[in-house]
């Protein structure tokens, strides 16, 4: 299996170990990752897309434009991204006025681009029925005394006509992951709730708030972790947990995993290779849960 790479832009800087542990456990998996060659910004998101949405589309349609000559299909571990892509090629498919402005930019770099390109989630490639039972085959290490709460989010899920993933509102994929790699599924009523992305930057205490319940929902639903399937998330609910257990005074002390770390450990991989030592909540408390070896 051979894909184009986007990384996107937290998950190759301030998540690097998103990176590390996606190109780790694809390389058992025999997952060729091609890195989409001079890739920008896909868009950020609203950020840019509500002040100049056609900025926006054009950076988002960059990527896909590379991508079509490489003649592969796009996959990215990024759940921001992966709307933001998706979401371009469904403007630039409906809207005809939008498109030809953006191939009149794109022609100044020799680009064109109609929407042709297939966005895949990482997740959705190893939750294919097919590498599904190879992460089962895999296993070196069962997890089976940790309790994960898997955490969607928003873009993962929604809007289902942009993100087809799963159920928007009761998603159980990242959970079926969890069982095959020997752990035990926590639900939890936060799993779908937004985590505040970037309304740390306009309103940090609304963003603690939004965080704090997500955790809480998992810790005191029996989680001893949780699992992330995206960068910005991922940064909101282990970077900023000191800063919510200080605004809020409490404890939490939750470890806080990308999903992509999880199979890692159950594939036997080395902590320092996943990246785990650059995790903001210690999840060394975790690692002796981890150490019931296959036969």
């Amino acid at each position: 299996m051979k894909y184009a790479f986007y990384p996107g832009c937290s998950s190759h800087s301030t998540e690097k170990e998103y990176e590390d542990s996606t190109k780790a456990i694809c390389k058992v998996l025999d997952i060729e990752l091609v890195e989409v060659p001079d890739w920008n910004c896909c868009g950020a998101i609203d950020a840019v897309y509500s002040f100049k949405p056609l900025y926006s589309i054009a950076l988002a349609a960059r990527n896909l434009a590379i991508t079509k000559k490489m003649q592969m299909d796009m996959v990215t571990p990024c759940s921001a991204c992966y709307f933001t892509l998706n979401r371009t090629n469904k403007i630039l498919r409906e809207d005809a006025g939008t498109k030809s402005k953006v191939n009149e930019a794109l022609a100044n770099i020799g680009f064109n681009y109609n929407g042709s390109v297939r966005v895949w989630h990482l997740a959705d490639i190893l939750l294919s029925d097919i590498v599904l039972q190879k992460i089962k085959e895999k296993v070196k290490i069962q997890l089976t005394n940790l309790n994960v709460a898997s955490y969607y989010g928003c873009y993962l899920v929604r809007p289902p006509k942009i993100c087809n993933f799963d159920d928007p509102e009761h998603p159980t994929r990242l959970d079926n992951l969890v069982e095959t790699i020997g752990a035990s599924k926590v639900d939890y009523y936060g799993k779908t709730r937004c985590c505040g992305a970037l309304l740390g930057i306009t309103d940090e205490e609304l963003a603690l708030k939004m965080s704090k319940d997500i955790l809480l929902s998992a810790k005191n639903s029996g989680a001893n972790c949780l699992a992330t399937a995206c960068p910005v998330c991922h940064f909101n609910l282990d970077a900023r947990q000191k800063d919510i257990e200080s605004r809020f005074d409490i404890k939490i002390n939750l470890p806080v995993l990308h999903f992509t770390q999880l199979v890692g450990l159950a594939f036997g991989i080395e902590p320092k290779q996943l990246g785990l030592q650059r995790n903001c909540v210690s999840p060394r408390k975790i690692y002796p849960l981890t150490m019931t070896s296959v036969s």
